[in-house]
Formats: C-alpha cells, sequence, structure tokens
C-alpha cells in the first residue's frame, strides 16, 4: 500500500506543504458524538468522504436501521456544505438566547466533503473501493511530486522496534 506524508520530494527537497491527509471515521452515526463536531465547526477544514450503500445485509424490520444510517449519510454532507447561519440559529432559539449559546449553534458550511453510494457492499465492490483510494493516494504523490511507494517510516520503526523484545524481557517487571 502507497503511504504519503513524506517531508521532502523525491529529489530530496524539503516541503512546506501538507503531504497526506489522516483517514479516519467510524460507521454509522457513530462518530457523531466523537468527531463530527470536528469536522463542521472545528478550525482545521477537514474534507470528509461519505461512503454508503444503498441495500443492507440485514434487512431487519424492512430495512429501518438502513434508513436511519442513509439518513445520516444524507444529512452530514447537506450540514457541511450548507451549515447554518446566525439567523437560522435566532429564529429556532428565540430571542432569550444568550450570544455565547447562539454562536456555539452556528454551523460555517462550505466544508468539502464527496458521497459515494453502490447497490450493495459485496467483496467486489470493496474491492473497487480499496482500489480507488489506493489511485488516490498515488495521484496525489504524483502531484505533491513525493515518493508515494517509499517507505523509510517503517524501516526506521523496524530498527527500533528490534531494541525492544530484549529489553521487556530482562528489564521489565510485571506483575
Amino acid at each position: 500500500m502507497e503511504s504519503n506524508g513524506k517531508s521532502v520530494t523525491k529529489n530530496g527537497s524539503k516541503v512546506n506543504y501538507q503531504t497526506g491527509p489522516i483517514i479516519w471515521g467510524a460507521s454509522g452515526t457513530n462518530g457523531q458524538h466523537s468527531f463530527y463536531q470536528l469536522v463542521h465547526q472545528g478550525t482545521k477544514i477537514i474534507p470528509a468522504d461519505f461512503i454508503a450503500p444503498t441495500t443492507t445485509h440485514n434487512p431487519i424490520d424492512n430495512s429501518k436501521h438502513h434508513r436511519i444510517l442513509l439518513s445520516n449519510f444524507f444529512a452530514q454532507p447537506e450540514a457541511l456544505a450548507f451549515g447554518k447561519t446566525e439567523e437560522e440559529v435566532k429564529k429556532e432559539l428565540g430571542s432569550g438566547a444568550s450570544d455565547a449559546l447562539i454562536k456555539s449553534k452556528i454551523f460555517p458550511g462550505n466544508r468539502p466533503s464527496t458521497s459515494i453510494m453502490f447497490p450493495l457492499l459485496t467483496p467486489a465492490t470493496l474491492g473497487a473501493l480499496i482500489a480507488l483510494y489506493e489511485h488516490k493516494i498515488f495521484v496525489q504523490g504524483v502531484v505533491w511530486g513525493i515518493n508515494s511507494f517509499g517507505m523509510s517510516m517503517f524501516y526506521f520503526k523496524s530498527q527500533i522496534f528490534n531494541e525492544w523484545p530484549a529489553f521487556l524481557q530482562t528489564k521489565w517487571v510485571s506483575n
């Protein structure tokens, strides 16, 4: 797998720009109480990808849970794109709301996101998604002029790793 996040270009020049996004996430609404606030209102703009199958493998109760998850799938990108203005918040809260409360409920919008939908998650679909992200990393490396296939950090970490087993065997005291 390719890896960006390098601090020098392929010709050895130091870069002065970010060369790799941090990729993380959660399924469904699980991320809502942990990091969506950061994506919506944080000081750094974080592009977000939303990925969902149109059909669930578990159609319990007429796919009720899946419809809830799909509602979230559509709502998050909409909220990121359009946000919520101060005027909307004031209208929602009424005239008695404090200025601090109003400001805490403003969402700037204009946050980038990509939505990807497919009929059903299958091994072929998962493979296509992996290939898409692999290609994205490769293209980013080309644009940034970095070696997406260089693994110097892996080898550096391996050197350090090789020192630890002996230390833990001889020095570590375990209860």
